[in-house]
């Protein structure tokens, strides 16, 4: 019988931590199902799963990753703003060209049926360390 040689599986691109950041979101948002106040929060990702803190409170929720061909020149906070509602969609690391990106909620796909304009809102977000 051939022997077989087993090797370890690099740790996948699409699950590789992000750095925690923090962000002043000036404006009232939603992330998943989940509404949240116009605040300071500190966001990081270890794997799929997205952290988000706003003072004590800590939310947890399922991301996924997406790419862009040049590397982000910031670390940002990419929202989606449609029929007055502000939608966090992706998540940039400065240096890196793989972020996060959460999937749509449900409010977001009925206003989208109801052709609602959207529009790109870009938020800074500085590193923490």
């Amino acid at each position: 019988m051939p022997r077989r040689i087993i090797k370890p599986m690099k740790k996948s691109l699409s699950t590789l931590p992000v750095t925690p950041f923090a962000a002043t979101v000036p404006f009232n948002f939603v992330a998943g199902d989940r509404a949240y106040p116009a605040g300071d929060y500190t966001i990081g990702a270890d794997g799929v799963v997205l952290k988000i803190t706003n003072g004590e409170k800590t939310e947890l929720m399922l991301s996924q990753a997406c790419e862009s061909v040049t590397p982000s020149t910031d670390t940002k906070l990419v929202f989606d703003h449609m029929g007055g509602n502000y939608f966090l969609r992706q998540i940039w690391v400065a240096g890196n060209s793989r972020g996060r990106e959460l999937p749509r909620s449900h409010s977001e796909m009925q206003l989208a049926q109801n052709h609602e304009k959207t529009e790109s809102v870009i938020v800074a977000a500085n590193i923490t360390r």
